[in-house]
């Protein structure tokens, strides 16, 4: 199954307000692992970035002036999204956005139904714990340091990470102290001691012909 890594960065927030999109990053998996297929590109919006977009990724509207406009970009852009999931953190936005791009070329939009939303999965998975990008790579212990500011390439790779996370990690049940109560330390001890794994005494002989020939080998 293939699967789609997205992000982007805007000039803005809103859409209404005209805002565009500045950077797309896209990084690819093959069963939740990632391929070496990514696509990245910056945008001239053309339109000027606002402050506050500018303190979150950085990219000025001189850097942008001479990049490729997105209806340069959008069929190898489309290419290389089509009949994978899209993953997005806060997909509302990113889609929102790029389905402004389109429209405004005259191409179809991006479905919502083709779309997983992580930031739903941790909202619905973590309720009333911290769900930014940020936060769920403290939860997960995933390294975040290069993300000094808010680029593309980067937030797609760590929400790789965190996705693989959010879909495969089951919370642990912190049941122990209650459950000790009903227990005597007899009892404790019993079920403990029903963990250990007792080898066979087909394994018992392979192991010892281990042993002897690993012996012999070091020793002899």
């Amino acid at each position: 199954m293939k699967e789609v890594i997205l992000d982007t960065e805007t000039t803005g927030l809103s859409v209404k307000e005209g805002h565009r999109i500045v950077e797309i990053g896209c990084i690819e998996l093959k069963n939740l692992i990632p391929t070496k297929k990514v696509f990245h590109c910056y945008l001239n919006p053309e339109r000027k970035v606002s402050e506050s977009a500018l303190k979150v990724h950085g990219y000025t509207d001189v850097f942008l002036s001479d990049k490729k406009k997105f209806i340069d970009i959008a069929d190898n852009f489309l290419e290389f999204i089509e009949g994978k999931k899209i993953i997005i953190h806060n997909a509302e936005f990113d889609i929102g956005h790029l389905n402004n791009e389109l429209l405004l070329i005259n191409k179809k939009p991006i479905s919502k139904e083709n779309v997983v939303d992580t930031l739903e999965i941790a909202r619905n998975k973590f309720p009333g714990s911290g769900i930014s990008l940020d936060a769920l790579c403290k939860r997960f212990r995933i390294d975040n340091s290069r993300r000094d500011k808010h680029t593309a390439l980067i937030d797609c790779e760590l929400l790789s990470k965190v996705y693989i996370n959010l879909i495969e990690q089951k919370e642990p049940v912190f049941q122990f102290k209650n459950e000790l109560k009903n227990y005597s330390k007899s009892d404790i001890i019993k079920d403990y001691s029903k963990i250990i794994i007792k080898p066979t005494q087909e394994e018992f002989v392979k192991h010892k012909k281990f042993i002897d020939k690993e012996f012999k080998k070091n020793f002899y």
